[in-house]
């Protein structure tokens, strides 16, 4: 099976773009709806952060827990939000690698906004059968594409669900 290095999905969420990207540009609160990063670390830049922003995002999968170290490449506000992992470590993210790419982008629909949220695998460099050997220990025997893939779908309908009931509490 070919290695799958970008997945992504959509969902529909009930509120302005300006609203979802004021939302998905504050990292250190992306924990609220990831079911695997925990938001960044008390040093990091807090609220709407623009390009070059580097931040450090804290992250969990079972007992396991680590810090990435991740930079703004895109904030153009209502429309598209992306940052880059470059490096990892239990502590202190110190092993620099390309890890992956984040990119969120948000178009205006007649029911709200569509919020599409893409992972790319930055470890091109890789030879497959390490990459997929390492991908099956640290996600429990799967690939890093499906893992994500379902965070992903776990991430935004947590989204939709928070931001459409704030939404519903401020009418």
């Amino acid at each position: 099976m070919a290695r799958v290095f970008t997945v992504s999905s959509s969902i529909v969420i009930g509120v302005s773009a300006s609203a979802a990207y004021a939302a998905v540009s504050r990292p250190e609160d992306m924990g609220r709806w990831s079911p695997e990063n925990r938001g960044t670390t008390r040093d990091s830049p807090t609220g709407p952060v623009a390009v070059g922003t580097t931040f450090v995002g804290r992250n969990k999968r079972g007992a396991f827990r680590w810090v990435t170290r991740c930079t703004v490449t895109a904030a153009e506000p209502g429309r598209r939000f992306a940052f880059r992992v470059h490096a990892i470590g239990r502590r202190r993210p110190s092993l620099r690698a390309p890890i992956a790419t984040w990119e969120y982008r948000f178009e205006e629909t007649g029911a709200g906004t569509r919020v599409t949220e893409t992972w790319t695998d930055d470890r091109r460099s890789w030879p497959a059968f390490v990459a997929a050997a390492f991908d099956r220990v640290v996600t429990a025997g799967t690939t890093f594409a499906a893992f994500q893939q379902r965070n992903i779908e776990r991430t935004l309908r947590n989204l939709k669900r928070e931001l459409e009931a704030d939404s519903g509490a401020r009418r």
